[in-house]
């Protein structure tokens, strides 16, 4: 390689590494380097083998379209919707509540079995605190099984929409449901009961859920920030803004009107899906880091 070749590749890797960096701070925190070296390097054994298809899924790009699409689908259910805005700070410190749940999942899927444990009990003990009532003086309580199971199947209905639409390899139908299953082990240490195992029965499980419903102000009022009033710096709203059109494609067809998103297909199909490829592409070789070197 000439000596423009080799300036403009050390361009472009310091570049990625800028915007690598600055990705991960945002999503991980300020605590994220040492909570990396934590949860990678720490001997012990994990909940889950590093061949295992949660893991794949969980340690890729999509999961930005996920987990946006995530949050959509689960304010559907007013209930849990109330607990969450009138608990969790997403208006006042969005980013906060986004590196905590990035970090749980960082510690759960990857981290030592002791300390994924320690997470899930941390959120339990989070979760045993909050109580409170709907605007229509419906009671909830986080820790309800049933609530918590609805937070769980769209969580993990959205993580593996988005891998199979976004992932950098495809998952066979016995990988989704293994997927399925490694994400109960996590349901069930936070309190649900009997998390769905199949992708057959999470659908069904979903499905079950369906009459409770329902488009509350309080879930339109979070979708327009969510999808329209990122806090973000203006060069940052436009690839957020295409993960965000992602993330509303995502969702069942039956899930848009409660929220006052379109339904669009024909622009989804040529304008939507490959924006998120696009984005999610480009995050993944944002924070892609090349393997140790092993001479040191």
């Amino acid at each position: 390689m000439n000596r423009s070749g080799k300036l403009d590749g050390l361009v472009t890797l310091r570049a990625r590494d800028r915007l690598g960096d600055a990705l991960f701070r945002r999503v991980a925190g300020p605590h994220g380097p040492e909570n990396r070296t934590r949860i990678h390097d720490t001997p012990g054994p994990r909940w889950f083998a590093p061949d295992e298809p949660i893991r794949r899924v969980h340690g890729d790009a999509s999961m930005f379209v996920g987990g946006l699409s995530a949050l959509l689908l689960q304010s559907l259910h007013p209930r849990a919707m109330a607990a969450v805005a009138a608990h969790s700070g997403y208006r006042g410190d969005p980013w906060g509540r986004l590196q905590r749940t990035s970090t749980f999942l960082a510690f759960t899927t990857f981290g030592t079995a002791e300390d994924a444990q320690r997470a899930v009990d941390h959120v339990r003990a989070v979760h045993a605190r909050v109580r409170g009532r709907t605007p229509d003086g419906e009671p909830y309580r986080a820790d309800d099984p049933h609530l918590l199971e609805w937070v769980h199947i769209a969580e993990v209905d959205s993580f593996l929409r988005a891998y199979r639409q976004y992932g950098a390899a495809p998952l066979a139908a016995d990988e989704c449901d293994a997927y399925v299953a490694a994400a109960a082990r996590v349901g069930r240490a936070l309190g649900v009961f009997s998390p769905p195992l199949t992708t057959g029965e999470l659908a069904e499980r979903i499905d079950g859920y369906r009459p409770e419903l329902r488009g509350t102000e309080e879930a339109r009022a979070a979708t327009r920030f969510l999808m329209l009033r990122p806090p973000l710096p203006w060069p940052a709203r436009v690839p957020y803004a295409m993960l965000a059109a992602a993330s509303a494609a995502l969702l069942p067809p039956w899930a848009r009107e409660p929220l006052g998103l379109p339904l669009l297909p024909r622009a989804e199909h040529w304008c939507v899906r490959p924006a998120g490829a696009a984005v999610t592409g480009t995050i993944r070789w944002a924070m892609r880091r090349p393997p140790p070197d092993p001479g040191g």
